[in-house]
């Protein structure tokens, strides 16, 4: 079976149990193509907001989190799924997992002409007039839609693991070792490999040189301090 887009995103179960069967080298390149091209332009559309540059280098680091996320994911999942009542093979955990990452970048790429108008329509950072509210609403926002687009795609692929492991329950807590895998895995790679819009006092660049320093729910819960209570 080919590389079809459509069937994907309406999480068709015959058409996807298929793809774990099989193994296809063109399909996982159209999986990987996926990625690198719409989470690249959603990340070329928030990071531009900075500058062209940092646009250039958020398109490179948001495909490279779902990739490493997916590769981590994958390993962890590979085991704990066994365990949970769903009996796949470490290359048929990682294929579904890379899969819900696909759609992830799908929904994304749809996302990012949206976003691209909102930071167009915003003042420009460097000028430095940015700062406070507008700063943490992009922040807080761009966060909510990732995190939409992490769990729509996730939940597109429920009825594939019901499918799979013929159980409602068992479907079920695989999806919650998925999304917790993510959640956890996924948003320290995010803290680890930020900026993503970077500051107006700032410079540009592709990592910043205290990368463990703090975490992500910090920054997150600060950018929530600052439009709920200025």
């Amino acid at each position: 079976m080919r590389f079809a887009l459509p069937a994907l995103l309406r999480g068709d179960v015959a058409v996807l149990e298929g793809w774990l069967l099989e193994r296809s080298t063109p399909r996982l390149i159209g999986c990987l193509l996926a990625i690198l091209l719409g989470a690249g332009l959603y990340g070329a559309s928030i990071g531009y907001w900075r500058s062209p540059m940092q646009g250039a280098y958020t398109a490179a680091k948001l495909p490279l989190i779902l990739l490493l996320t997916t590769l981590g994911n994958a390993l962890l999942n590979g085991l704990l799924a066994p365990l949970l009542g769903l009996n796949l093979t470490l290359r048929q955990t990682s294929l579904a997992i890379l899969l819900s990452f696909t759609i992830l970048a799908l929904i994304l790429a749809a996302f990012s002409p949206l976003v691209f108008f909102a930071v167009w329509n915003l003042p420009p950072m460097a000028s430095g007039t940015a700062r406070g509210t507008a700063y943490a609403l992009i922040q807080a926002s761009q966060v909510g839609v990732i995190a939409f687009a992490g769990l729509t795609a996730n939940v597109r692929l429920l009825q594939l693991l019901r499918q799979l492991s013929g159980s409602r329950a068992v479907a079920f807590r695989v999806l919650c070792a998925w999304l917790a895998g993510n959640l956890l895995l996924g948003t320290q790679l995010t803290w680890i490999l930020r900026p993503f819009f970077g500051a107006p006092s700032l410079a540009v660049e592709f990592l910043r040189q205290d990368a463990l320093r703090g975490n992500f729910f910090e920054a997150l819960a600060y950018s929530l301090r600052v439009l709920f209570t200025d």
